[in-house]
């Protein structure tokens, strides 16, 4: 039974542009619940031009939290007053905590009166970059240490994925982008911060472990693979994650497996991430077994 709504019912809210396909909703509402809070969760649709008003609106509103999605991860970065240490590597987040002024300490928003009277903060931090070394591990069996692995897009998810990927050491780390120059970008950055990592750019054309989908193609059922059927075969990969999570299968998981490789969707870095933002938010271990539940009912039922 959901909870009344009262007027002491504290938010958050989810942005993205589209952000119909959303199971935040579901799983943070489930999490909420268990927690036994008096918090709703919600999901607006919001143009990126209209970001900035947003945010400004969720903070005045005193929001306890925000999860930023397509396309405001690398927006959002120049729209929060200030951003977590190990977020900085990152260059992108999806998650947001207000806090408050008070005692000369800066204080979330959960631990505060709803009607206090502060001045209020938006704190930037991402929860992405370890849910995918996660759900890499429990839902595809694969440790990126020492494997070789293609990652397509270079865009916010990619970058910080591989970026990621890369402090856990892979054999071979290769970069595919439309855009050459982007994935030659994040390549540079990756043999600043991690040398030694081996970064080539393009396909491999020999067998890899793992291909990760980090790009938007497959949100519709009509999108092209992600990846250059021309330059790459997926039997050339034993395991395949796509980050997408709705639609459940994809183009490319559906073609994956007809080519016999292991496939995960989104699933499983949707969950960590989400759990790690309400814990940021409410200082209280999330309960991930009944937002893994939540995910699988609004997803799979």
């Amino acid at each position: 039974m959901i909870p009344e709504i009262t007027a002491t019912t504290r938010l958050c809210a989810v942005y993205g542009h589209p952000i119909k396909h959303s199971a935040s909703p579901a799983m943070q509402n489930a999490g909420i619940d268990a927690l036994k809070l008096n918090w709703r969760y919600l999901a607006c649709d919001v143009h990126p031009d209209h970001l900035r008003e947003a945010i400004n609106g969720a903070k005045a509103m005193r929001f306890i939290g925000l999860n930023l999605t397509v396309p405001h991860k690398l927006l959002a970065l120049d729209l929060v007053d200030h951003i977590d240490e190990a977020a900085k590597p990152w260059g992108a987040i999806n998650t947001i905590r207000f806090e408050g002024l008070a005692h000369n300490q800066w204080i979330p928003l959960a631990q505060l009166p709803p009607d206090a009277e502060n001045k209020i903060r938006a704190v930037g931090f991402n929860t992405d970059a370890d849910a995918i070394i996660r759900a890499l591990k429990e839902d595809l069996n694969v440790q990126p240490t020492g494997a070789k692995i293609l990652l397509m897009g270079a865009g916010g998810a990619g970058r910080a994925a591989a970026l990621r990927i890369a402090q856990e050491h892979p054999a071979e780390l290769w970069l595919a982008n439309r855009t050459r120059s982007k994935a030659e970008e994040v390549a540079k950055e990756i043999h600043a911060r991690t040398p030694g990592v081996t970064v080539k750019i393009g396909y491999p054309s020999t067998e890899i472990d793992l291909a990760i989908n980090a790009t938007s193609l497959g949100l519709k059922p009509d999108d092209a693979l992600p990846c250059d059927t021309g330059a790459f075969n997926l039997k050339q990969t034993r395991a395949v994650y796509d980050m997408i999570y709705r639609p459940a299968e994809t183009p490319l998981l559906a073609a994956a497996k007809n080519a016999g490789c292991r496939t995960a969707n989104g699933l499983g870095m949707l969950l960590y991430q989400g759990a790690k933002a309400l814990e940021i938010w409410s200082g209280l271990a999330a309960p991930i077994d009944v937002m893994r539940a939540a995910l699988h009912r609004q997803i799979y039922v």
